[in-house]
C-alpha cells in the first residue's frame, strides 16, 4: 500500500498538526493489550473478503425447484445448495459481531483521558491504524455485497422452506446452528444495504450512549480521523508518494466511514455548518477521484448518513450529493 502513508493534519481549531502513519506504526506496550485483541479479528477480515466475493448463490436451483414444486429431486437440490450458502452467511453475520467488539475496544482506548482523542490519534498511531483498517474492510464488505441480490434471495428461500414445514426426506441438521431466532438476526443484518456500516454506526451510538466521557472525546476522535484522511487525499506532496491505487481507495474509504461515523454519533450531524468536519472539502476530494472508484462510497454518504437531508444541512452539499 504505497512507499509512505504518512499524513499531516491541517490545523482546526486547536487540534496541533501530527502525522498518522496508517502503513507502518506498530504498537507500543501500552497498545500491545488492545491491538492483539483487535488484531485477532483483523487477521481474518481477508478470509470474509474472499467468501464474500466467491459467492455465487443457488439462483438457478431455487427457481427450478419455484416452478416445479411437485418434483421432489429439484426441491431437495435447492435445499442442498442453499444450505451451504447460510452457514456462509452466518460466518459473516458472526464476523460483525467479533468487528463491533473490536471497534469498541479501540474507541475507548482512543478516547479515554487523561489523553485527549487527538493525542491518543497521535501517541498510538498502532491503534489508529486499526481503527482504519475496520472502517477499509467495512466498506468493502458493504460494496461487494450490494453487487450480491443472490445473497437476500438464497436467505429467503432458506426461511421460506424452513417455515413451510413441508420438507420431505431433508437435512434439517442446519436449524441447530442456524436456529429461528439466529435468522431473524442475520435477516435484519441482510436487508440492510450496507450492513456492515450499519453495525459500526450502532455500535458508536450505542458506546457513547454507555459512557460517562463527554461525547467531544469520541466525535473529535471521528472528526480528526477524517480531516487527516481528507488531506492526504488532496495534497499531491502526499497523495504523490502513493505507489498503487489501492492506497488511495484505503484512504477515502476510511474517510467516509469516520464521516458516516460521525453523522450517526453527533446531534447535529456531519453536515451541518458547525461540523468539525469539511463536508465540501470532503465530498470534493472525492468526486475529483474516477467515478468508479467512488460510486460505492458517494452512495454510502447519500443512503447511510443520518442528516444528510436536514433543513440545516446547506443546499450547496446536498446538491453535491444528487
Amino acid at each position: 500500500m504505497g512507499n509512505l502513508l504518512k499524513v499531516l493534519t491541517r490545523e482546526i481549531e486547536n487540534y496541533p498538526h501530527f502525522f498518522l502513519d496508517f502503513e507502518n506504526a506498530q504498537p507500543t506496550e501500552q497498545e500491545r493489550e488492545v491491538w492483539n485483541q483487535v488484531n485477532s479479528v483483523l487477521q481474518d477480515s481477508e478470509n470474509i473478503l474472499s467468501g464474500l466475493q466467491a459467492y455465487k448463490g443457488a439462483g438457478q436451483e431455487i427457481r427450478d425447484a419455484i416452478q416445479n414444486p411437485s418434483d421432489l429431486m429439484l426441491q431437495e437440490r435447492a435445499w442442498n445448495s442453499v444450505c451451504p450458502l447460510v452457514i456462509k452467511l452466518k460466518k459473516f453475520y458472526s464476523f460483525s459481531l467479533r468487528l463491533e467488539e473490536a471497534l469498541r475496544s479501540l474507541l475507548e482506548s482512543l478516547t479515554c483521558p487523561p489523553l485527549t482523542p487527538t493525542q491518543h490519534l497521535e501517541r498510538e498511531q498502532a491503534l489508529a491504524k486499526q481503527f482504519a483498517e475496520i472502517l477499509h474492510f467495512t466498506l468493502r464488505f458493504d460494496e461487494l455485497k450490494m453487487r450480491i441480490p443472490a445473497i437476500q434471495n438464497d436467505f429467503s428461500y432458506y426461511r421460506r422452506t424452513i417455515s413451510r414445514n413441508r420438507i420431505n426426506n431433508m437435512n434439517l441438521d442446519i436449524e441447530s446452528e442456524v436456529n429461528n431466532e439466529m435468522a431473524n438476526r442475520m435477516s435484519l443484518f441482510y436487508a440492510e444495504a450496507t450492513p456492515m456500516l450499519k453495525t459500526l454506526s450502532t455500535a458508536t451510538t450505542h458506546f457513547t450512549e454507555n459512557n460517562t466521557l463527554p461525547l467531544e472525546n469520541t466525535t473529535d476522535c471521528l472528526s480528526t480521523m477524517a480531516s487527516v484522511c481528507k488531506v492526504m487525499l488532496e495534497t499531491p506532496e502526499y497523495s504523490s508518494r502513493f505507489s498503487s491505487e489501492d492506497t488511495l481507495l484505503f484512504c477515502m474509504r476510511v474517510m467516509v466511514g469516520v464521516i458516516i461515523l460521525y453523522d450517526h454519533v453527533h446531534p447535529n450531524g456531519a453536515f451541518n455548518r458547525s461540523s468539525k468536519i469539511d463536508m465540501k472539502g470532503c465530498i470534493k476530494v472525492l468526486k475529483d477521484q474516477p467515478a468508479d472508484n467512488v460510486e460505492g462510497l458517494l452512495n454510502a454518504l447519500k443512503f447511510t448518513t443520518k442528516h444528510l437531508n436536514d433543513e440545516s444541512t446547506p443546499k450547496n452539499i446536498r446538491a453535491m450529493l444528487q
